[in-house]
């Protein structure tokens, strides 16, 4: 029980330290960068890391997870903390992933809007 929570605690604070990379996202410019591409990158990644949603979203999915588990565990063989944890991992990682991957969107799509030829 005790190692289960540890790895717990340390899967969930894994997943707190990438919570904003998508917001770091550095892009691939086709081309030369113009004077204002710096000042761009800079506003366009504090606008992704300012969606505050995208992280409620991921505590709601990690509660709803570790719910889950805890009914599964319990119902599996009574082992409800293990099935919580296991639970609130697996969804916290998938809705982090989910949120990188749109604040990385939010930063190409804010860059192209103010005109930089982004690929990628």
């Amino acid at each position: 029980m005790k190692t289960q929570l540890t790895f717990g605690v340390v899967g969930l604070a894994l997943l707190t330290a990438c919570a904003d990379s998508g917001a770091n996202y550095q892009p691939i410019l086709d081309g030369t960068p113009t004077a204002s591409y710096k000042a761009d990158v800079a506003e366009c990644q504090a606008l992704a890391r300012n969606q505050k949603q995208f992280d409620q979203e991921t505590m709601g999915a990690v509660a709803l997870g570790a719910g889950i588990g805890a009914v599964l565990g319990e119902a599996d063989g009574g082992d409800a903390v293990g099935g919580a944890i296991a639970g609130a991992l697996a969804g916290g990682v998938a809705s982090a992933v989910d949120g990188n991957e749109r604040r990385q969107a939010i930063v190409i799509e804010c860059l192209r809007g103010r005109g930089h030829r982004i690929v990628g």
